[in-house]
């Protein structure tokens, strides 16, 4: 397949292990559990004003979405404690839970860029590894006298190699790429509205007894 397999062959092991590191890291920031049943949970602690109970919830789940809504449940808890008035502890809350979502995001999307900076490069690679073949093989049949059918045959064979190597490389790295960023949009979407409601139900409860 001539010098550049090579490089193809790296390029689909470091696709390989950000697919397999992707993999791991989002199933991690689902959390333990299913993710509705949480989100129930916790919205039936909220609106029985069992902040305490919401946050042991969110401690055990682990997930994104239970780390973004602890920070704003914890955040709610300390400003009540401080006397702070309902605006304030409105608005405290809804800024730890801005300031949470943006540290998680972040781990959602990490090495999505360079997914697919692998399969644009792979695409290019193979590219280049099939055109430098059929360099081989004119230059084969450009020799005065006969053909030498062998160079001919390995100009042929390491630009097909090339070319098979790219393309594949290139597919993988664009269908997990959109699997992902799917993934991530969907979670984040959830997270949001998750977040949302949850600053919904504290807001309600600010101005009414202490749990």
């Amino acid at each position: 397949g001539g010098p550049l397999v090579a490089g193809l062959i790296l390029l689909l092991i470091l696709e390989v292990a950000f697919i397999i590191e992707r993999l791991w890291s989002l199933k991690k920031a689902q959390g333990t559990g299913s993710m509705p049943e949480f989100l129930n949970n916790v919205r039936k602690k909220l609106r029985a004003q069992d902040v305490d109970g919401a946050i042991q919830l969110c401690s055990q789940q682990r997930g994104s979405a239970a780390n973004v809504i602890r920070a704003g449940l914890e955040r709610y808890q300390q400003a009540r404690a401080e006397g702070s008035p309902r605006e304030k502890i409105v608005s405290a809350t809804q800024a730890a839970i801005q300031e949470a979502n943006g540290l998680e995001v972040p781990l959602l999307e990490r090495n999505l860029i360079g997914l697919s900076t692998i399969a644009s490069i792979g695409t290019m690679v193979g590219l280049l590894g099939t055109t430098i073949g059929m360099i081989r093989a004119f230059a084969a049949l450009g020799h005065t006298g006969a053909v030498d059918a062998t160079k001919l045959a390995i100009g042929i064979s390491e630009a097909l190699v090339n070319t098979a190597g790219g393309l594949f490389v290139a597919i993988l790295g664009i269908v997990m790429y959109n699997v992902f960023v799917t993934r991530v949009d969907n979670f984040s979407y959830m997270m949001d509205e998750a977040s949302y409601e949850a600053l919904q139900l504290l807001s309600s409860a600010a101005s009414g007894p202490r749990k």
